[in-house]
């Protein structure tokens, strides 16, 4: 009787094992298949930008160092006057002008709203914070645009000077649109560091001003590097609301208050004005290109700076 029952006790267990197996494998097929499908869409995107972003030089003759240094961009000018011109260069230049000034506006923010949310707010401070952060993140694009045409450019204009519309305004814009980025990744690093250099730091006779710049500080700035340059990715690839307060101006602006333009808004504006395959088409996939190479910059600079975190 009690081999019987043994028998039955391991037929049992060697069904449960064939059971677990079972799902384990299709478990592991899921994880993979998502994972494969990930990586396939990047390498698609990578390559169809590529194959047309390169057609410009390529097929169409468009000599790659006048691309990139240009001042000119005009594809409307007639082959008496000398034909089309494409040069990016003021798209570039305004593009990292307001990705890098917005980001030197929303850093310190963010990070000192991290450090009053983790260091310093009591529990009523951060129930009423948390969720003014999150609904700045969930605030579609174009609504800041709006925002920003019918109050920033007419604030612009009128205490500070020029039309309005211009590098100024779009800084603005993108400031409040990155905070919330810089906020969350920089109130994570500092939730994230031990409570014991916290701890050491108040127990040697350090003021809390003291631990928060001296010890904290320190040992979150990778993270804290990493919120900026996440912040600064995503307003180098916003569109919509720079297009609407920037003024779009083929020119690179002499000041703040000057109107131009960025890669993403050239592309926006002119891209379904043009016919597939032709000249203007490509370049204008050529700015894309470009703009996926910086993305690739900023995720590699993001991962370096993930690699030296010391907690």
């Amino acid at each position: 009787m009690a081999a019987q029952q043994q028998t039955v006790h391991d037929r049992l267990l060697r069904k449960n094992n064939r059971s677990a197996e079972k799902i384990e494998r299709k478990g592991k097929l899921i994880v993979y298949g998502c994972a494969s499908i990930i990586i396939l869409a990047t390498i698609s995107i990578t390559l169809f930008l590529m194959t047309k972003g390169l057609q410009a030089f390529v097929v169409n003759g468009v000599n790659p160092i006048s691309f990139l240094t240009g001042l000119d961009w005009n594809p409307t000018r007639s082959e008496a006057n000398g034909g089309p011109v494409y040069g990016a260069l003021p798209f570039i230049f305004g593009s990292f002008a307001v990705t890098i000034l917005s980001a030197l506006v929303a850093a310190p923010l963010g990070v000192g709203a991290a450090i009053y949310m983790i260091e310093i707010a009591p529990s009523w401070g951060r129930r009423i914070l948390q969720p003014v952060i999150e609904l700045l993140v969930g605030i579609p694009s174009v609504v800041y645009g709006f925002i920003g045409l019918t109050v920033v450019v007419p604030f612009v204009r009128q205490y500070v000077g020029g039309q309005g519309f211009g590098l100024l305004a779009g800084t603005i814009v993108l400031s409040v649109m990155i905070l919330p980025t810089v906020t969350s990744i920089a109130t994570d690093a500092l939730r994230s560091l031990p409570n014991g250099l916290r701890e050491s730091s108040l127990a040697l006779g350090a003021t809390r001003w003291q631990t928060i710049r001296r010890v904290l500080l320190p040992a979150a700035w990778p993270m804290l590097l990493t919120a900026i340059v996440l912040g600064m990715a995503r307003a180098f690839g916003e569109a919509l609301a720079v297009q609407m307060v920037i003024g779009n101006a083929r020119t690179i602006a002499d000041s703040l208050t000057d109107p131009t333009a960025t890669l993403t808004t050239i592309i926006t504006l002119n891209m379904g004005h043009t016919v597939q395959g032709s000249v203007d088409n490509n370049v204008l996939w050529s700015l894309g290109l470009i703009l996926l190479v910086m993305s690739y910059i900023f995720i590699i600079i993001i991962r370096f700076l993930s690699s030296r975190r010391s907690f």
